[in-house]
């Protein structure tokens, strides 16, 4: 009689035994019970299936009729598992062979090598171009950074463009050198070179006499009175009017009790007024004459913050202090190039004070430390922004990251009366240009990520997707400075001409990863016009036409503030003289290929506002020189722009071009060299510069190595710091440019 009942789909796992007693089985061979009860076979019964068929098995065939019965004893169980483990052996061998067979080319992952291209030449040294990655989705034809001297930039450095762009020049000069049998030195260096290693050993001797000796302790010494209320003057009307650091009046009065005999101010006071008075000598004359005082002053906060014991020291003062050294040092030149480092330090320290939290997050305080929180967490922002967008790194921060809000509308005066009400936002303030910096800050955050972040994939889309994001919010600060001219109030010349330039800061440096390939891709075309339009901008705001230098110095406010802004370009290292050299190399560029592009059988007739442009940044870059720069690199990079587009409308032969190019250089270096023998002098110090022809470069090296504070604890090339620094190897014997 067949059962109907429903088939059991589990297959036991009980031996017979267990099963008929309804004991728990542990499930051995034989099991525990069976050995206890002394059974003669241990047995477990299944479902007849095809691999049971095959297995060794011992058939009790009483019970045949009902049940296939399979009895396993445990040597034939042992010789199964282990045929088993020699057959998963001998599979994974096979595998094992398969993956070392296949050739390399075969892996998605690409060569780390396939996306890293040097570029070495005799006079520029060697550079390591790493391009976009297609495996990440990263247009091969776009440098993405580029390694040099332990150091990586990324796409926001110049020096992933203009390294491409100018390296015909440098290539020029080199075959020049090699082809001119005559003009060598003793040691087989060209005479070409001879002038710019000078310069250069010359430049390290006044770096040396201008930098105090380490440790620089605060001191109490200020200069007189008259100069100082000068000093501050030029500060409070440049660098405080765009970075908000201080409550003017509350600076003014301590300022004021500082000079009151018997007065005992705080000790940090006069580290933060000495830095004010840094920042506002860069301004105060077209020459930059205090420039060692500058430098003093800066390394005095630096020895105030090397004090192991800073705890106690944490607060908004503190802030003040760390945001005015960073913009000391890049002014004064002292370590400008590794400002993004400490920038960093510096948001850490506002983050570990709670001031990535917006005042209404936090314990109850006044309007007024609630409204310098939110002033000192936006400098903050522009700073690490400025230095991310100056090293080529990261910004390290997301909007995710904070919450805290805008300056709100107030002078300065209204944060110390009660209840204070802040204006509309049509009303211009003290305050005005911030908020206005701050409004775009999401969209320059966003450029900065997409230039510098490693997983960055910087797709031509999404270059034209922030392009048209920023322009909206441009064009929102714009309607915003149209509408303050409607008050009683305007913005100054100095602040309108500074926000031009950073804001076209930002956008050209969206549009360059694209403007190399712009200018032979028609694709590509709209970035190149961008970033033209956009340096033009950049250089007209600057207001360093020639006649800027040789006119005297007029009496009207609009005046002083247009000579202010001419000076922060020229007596002033960091961001805002880099912006101005980005748009030079941008327009000489732009400008040599116009030319080149030209079909004219005769002379060809470039561009006026493009050459006019050029002439008058030759005059500049000199009068930087003049200012006390010591890097002659961007004068001479200008001269030689000039003396190739010279040749090119010309329609000179390539080896007649490359002559009038060494020309150039030549000249450049000899009126330089000229600005920085005076320097030496200057600086009293005839037996260095009498033992400067007997000294090699690498002895130089060694004598001055450590001088610099900012690389005390770092690993870098001190004698490399300056952004153009790529052009000067530090081996005299192997690469030189200038």
């Amino acid at each position: 009689m067949v059962e109907t009942g429903r088939r059991r789909r589990r297959p036991a796992v009980s031996c017979t035994l267990c099963r008929r007693r309804k004991i728990r089985c542990n499930r051995e061979v034989p099991c525990s019970n069976c050995i206890r009860s002394k059974a003669e076979a241990c047995v477990y019964e299944n479902e007849p299936t095809a691999q049971s068929q095959h297995r060794g098995s011992i058939v009790d065939h009483d019970a045949a009729s009902s049940t296939s019965a399979v009895s396993t004893t445990p040597a034939s169980e042992v010789d199964s598992l282990r045929s088993q483990i020699q057959q998963l052996e001998q599979q994974l061998e096979q595998q094992l062979q398969r993956a070392t067979s296949q050739p390399r080319s075969s892996c998605p992952a690409p060569s780390p090598a396939a996306t890293i291209e040097a570029s070495s030449t005799r006079i520029g040294g060697t550079f390591y171009i790493h391009r976009g990655n297609p495996v990440r989705g990263q247009h091969p034809g776009v440098n993405r950074s580029v390694t040099h001297k332990k150091r990586m930039f990324g796409q926001s450095h110049w020096m992933n463009y203009g390294i491409v762009l100018i390296r015909d020049i440098a290539e020029m000069i080199d075959e020049h050198a090699r082809q001119s049998g005559d003009g060598d030195d003793e040691q087989g260096e060209p005479k070409l070179f001879e002038g710019m290693y000078r310069c250069k050993r010359l430049a390290r001797v006044t770096k040396a006499q201008r930098t105090p000796s380490w440790p620089c302790p605060p001191t109490p010494e200020l200069p007189p009175k008259r100069l100082a209320d000068e000093l501050v003057e030029c500060y409070l009307r440049t660098s405080e009017s765009v970075y908000r650091v201080l409550h003017v009046p509350s600076f003014r009065r301590d300022y004021n009790a500082l000079w009151v005999t018997g007065a005992e101010p705080d000790r940090s006071f006069p580290v933060q007024l000495k830095l004010v008075l840094a920042i506002g000598a860069t301004t105060y004359d077209r020459y930059f004459s205090l420039r060692p005082s500058a430098i003093r002053w800066v390394y005095e906060a630096e020895s105030w913050f090397a004090h192991p014991s800073l705890k106690h020291r944490l607060g908004l003062q503190y802030l003040q202090i760390h945001a005015l050294v960073l913009i000391g040092r890049e002014l004064a030149a002292v370590g400008e190039d590794l400002v993004w480092i400490s920038a960093g330090s510096l948001l850490r320290s506002a983050i570990y004070m709670g001031l990535h939290r917006d005042p209404d997050s936090l314990p109850p305080r006044t309007a007024f430390a609630n409204e310098v929180h939110r002033r000192l967490w936006s400098t903050i922002l522009e700073l690490c922004l400025q230095s991310s967008l100056n090293s080529g790194g990261p910004p390290l921060i997301s909007m995710e990251d904070f919450d805290t809000l805008p300056p709100c509308n107030f002078d300065d005066e209204q944060l110390t009366i009660p209840d204070a009400m802040p204006k509309p936002d049509n009303e211009f303030t003290q305050v005005s240009v911030a908020v206005a910096l701050c409004k775009m800050l999401p969209v320059r955050l966003a450029v900065c990520r997409f230039l510098n972040d490693f997983s960055s994939r910087g797709t031509y889309a999404e270059t034209l997707r922030l392009d048209a994001e920023f322009k909206s919010s441009h064009k929102s600060l714009r309607s915003a400075f149209q509408a303050f001219y409607s008050g009683l109030r305007s913005p100054s010349e100095y602040e309108v001409r500074i926000v031009e330039i950073i804001v076209h800061r930002y956008l050209a440096a969206l549009h360059m990863p694209f403007f190399s390939s712009g200018l032979k891709d028609s694709a590509h075309a709209y970035s190149r016009k961008v970033a033209v339009e956009s340096s033009l901008k950049s250089w007209y705001a600057a207001n360093l036409s020639s006649n800027v230098k040789t006119a005297p110095l007029p009496d009207p406010t609009a005046a002083i503030e247009r000579a202010g802004v001419a000076r922060v370009m020229t007596c002033g290292s960091g961001f805002f003289r880099i912006a101005i050299t980005h748009a030079l190399l941008v327009i000489g560029v732009e400008l040599r290929e116009q030319i080149s592009e030209d079909d004219s059988l005769g002379p060809v007739l470039p561009r006026r506002d493009l050459l006019a442009v050029l002439e008058d940044a030759k005059a500049w870059s000199f009068w930087c020189i003049e200012a006390g720069e010591t890097n002659t690199k961007g004068h001479v990079l200008v001269c030689l722009l000039l003396a190739q587009i010279e040749g090119l409308r010309e329609i000179l032969p390539k080896n007649e071009i490359a002559a009038l190019v060494a020309d150039a250089a030549k000249e450049a270096v000899e009126r330089s060299l000229a600005i920085m023998e005076s320097m030496v002098d200057q600086g009293s110090a005839e037996q260095t510069v009498n033992g400067l022809d007997q000294m090699s470069l690498d002895r130089a090296a060694e004598v001055f190595e450590g001088w610099d504070l900012m690389m005390k604890d770092i690993p870098f090339d001190p004698n490399n710091l300056d952004p153009m620094s790529w052009m000067l190897d530090s081996d005299m014997q192997t690469s030189f440019l200038w």
